[in-house]
C-alpha cells in the first residue's frame, strides 16, 4: 500500500472494511431480489445496479429549480424494490431536496430531516 505511516495504513484498512460490509450488504440484497424474479437478470450484480443507479441524478433547470434528469426506469424500479425504496419515494425525495437547493425551504436542515428512504417499509415489517 502507498502510505507514509501505520496510522494511514490502519486506516485505510479500516475504509476498506468497512466498504466491503456495505458491498456485501448490496449482495445479498440485490440476491434475495434476484430468486424471487422469475429470470435472472444481468443488472442485478452489484457493480451493474451501481452503475444503474449512478443514472439517478437531478439537474438544475432554467428557473433555478432542480429535477430528475431522467425518468426512473423499470430496470433501477427494481433494483430500488431490492433495497426496499420505491419510485415514488425516490421522486419525493427529489422534490423535497430540489426545493431545500432552490431556497423555497429556510435552509439544508429541512433535507437532513426527511425520513432516510426505504424506512417505513422496515418499521412496517417490523410491526
Amino acid at each position: 500500500m502507498r502510505v507514509h505511516s501505520a496510522e494511514a495504513v490502519r486506516a485505510k484498512i479500516f475504509i476498506e472494511f468497512i466498504a466491503l460490509i456495505i458491498r456485501q450488504r448490496l449482495y445479498n440484497l440485490l440476491k434475495d431480489e434476484m430468486l424471487r424474479l422469475p429470470t435472472k437478470r444481468n443488472y442485478m450484480t452489484v457493480p451493474a445496479a451501481i452503475r444503474e443507479l449512478e443514472k439517478i441524478e437531478l439537474v438544475r433547470i432554467n428557473d433555478g429549480r432542480y429535477q430528475l434528469d431522467h425518468a426512473i426506469t423499470r430496470t433501477q424500479e427494481i433494483i430500488l424494490k431490492s433495497f426496499g425504496m420505491t419510485k415514488d419515494k425516490v421522486m419525493s425525495q427529489a422534490a423535497a431536496i430540489s426545493a431545500a437547493l432552490a431556497g423555497k425551504k429556510d435552509s439544508m436542515e429541512d433535507v437532513e430531516d426527511l425520513e432516510p428512504i426505504g424506512e417505513e417499509e422496515n418499521e412496517d415489517a417490523e410491526a
